[in-house]
């Protein structure tokens, strides 16, 4: 049995098949919906059920823990009726195929006590197409899945570089630090992901990173200086401490080569000499920015930074179609 789903306000339909969720439905049929961890972990998907009924076969999401009761998340909802969702629509991405490949890890680099950057080569003549915010899945041996933000911007594409955070008691970030070599061959599936640019905007853009969050916003920025857009750009990068700014130096680049960006490091832990700003990133940006809703705004991290920099926006008035973000649930991903 299939059902019919209806968005608004676009009126657009289709159809979703029995046993899939709304969202890969979707997909399939190339409606732009926006996604991040396609769990019902992140909340990128949440849309208002206005009519019908869903179900949720892996028992309730997290991301609706605190929601009111007509929300949904496409992502891990499968229809028992015909559906209207009142959901935001974004662009499909141009039609890129997911594909599934091997590569071969070409460099490893230790950037800080619990960061390393892989560099990945694929098979030689392949090329992986992806947008600038997008991810991949490592698909393990046991068939289970690692998603990483890809870090390089989609015109440098020889090698996939990602940014890798060390999770204490991840087998697969402990393998990573612990015993991955030059070398080894590993199977990645993508692009996933519609945290993407809108470049068809004339806002300003304010891109907001924690921690490993600076990868898919590495990504869209240095996507934004081969594009040319000249719009004012500001980065605003929160970490613990002076150690967690694992590349402190290339914000700053693109900071003397770019007249239209500016960079605001945020420490919530600051060491003794740091002179800089301090406390919670999000704060910083809303002490800086008098009216957030004049921006396009792009923010990677930690679910607790992008869940207070949510709050804080939306209570500015910032409109739902100006924030677009991919929360990195590193804690809820088993085996990371």
């Amino acid at each position: 049995m299939s059902f019919k789903i209806t968005l608004l306000p676009s009126g657009r339909q289709f159809q979703v098949e029995d046993g899939e969720s709304v969202l890969d439905a979707a997909i399939r049929q190339s409606i732009g919906l926006p996604y991040g961890c396609r769990s019902g972990r992140c909340g990128s998907c949440i849309a208002t059920l206005a009519e019908g009924e869903v179900e949720y076969p892996d028992g309730p999401p997290e991301a609706l823990e605190h929601e009111p009761e007509d929300k949904c998340l496409p992502c891990v909802a499968h229809p028992q009726s015909d559906l209207v969702l009142e959901a935001r629509e974004v662009a499909a991405p141009d039609q890129i195929e997911v594909r599934m490949l091997p590569c071969r890890v070409q460099k490893i680099e230790h950037l800080a006590h619990d960061v390393v950057r892989l560099w990945l080569k694929l098979p030689e003549g392949q090329r992986l197409q992806f947008r600038a915010g997008q991810y991949i899945d490592f698909v393990l041996a046991d068939g289970s899945h690692r998603a990483f933000s890809i870090a390089n911007a989609p015109e440098d594409d020889e090698l996939i570089e990602l940014h890798i955070r060390h999770v204490d008691g991840g087998k697969f970030t402990d393998w990573v630090f612990s015993k991955l070599k030059d070398q080894t061959i590993l199977r990645l599936e993508g692009p996933h992901g519609s945290f993407v640019l809108d470049e068809d905007s004339d806002r300003p853009m304010l891109f907001i990173g924690g921690g490993t969050g600076l990868a898919p916003l590495k990504s869209q920025i240095e996507h934004a200086f081969h594009k040319g857009i000249d719009r004012p750009m500001t980065l605003y990068w929160g970490v613990r401490s002076k150690r967690d700014l694992y590349l402190p130096n290339l914000p700053e680049q693109w900071a003397r080569a770019h007249e239209n960006f500016r960079y605001v490091p945020v420490l919530s832990e600051p060491d003794p000499d740091w002179d800089g700003r301090k406390g919670f990133v999000h704060e910083a940006v809303l002490q800086d920015i008098d009216n957030p809703a004049d921006y396009d705004i792009y923010m990677a991290g930690p679910p607790v930074m992008v869940k207070a920099a949510l709050d804080a926006l939306r209570e500015c008035g910032v409109p739902g179609e100006q924030i677009h973000y991919d929360s990195f649930e590193y804690a809820a991903a088993k085996g990371k």
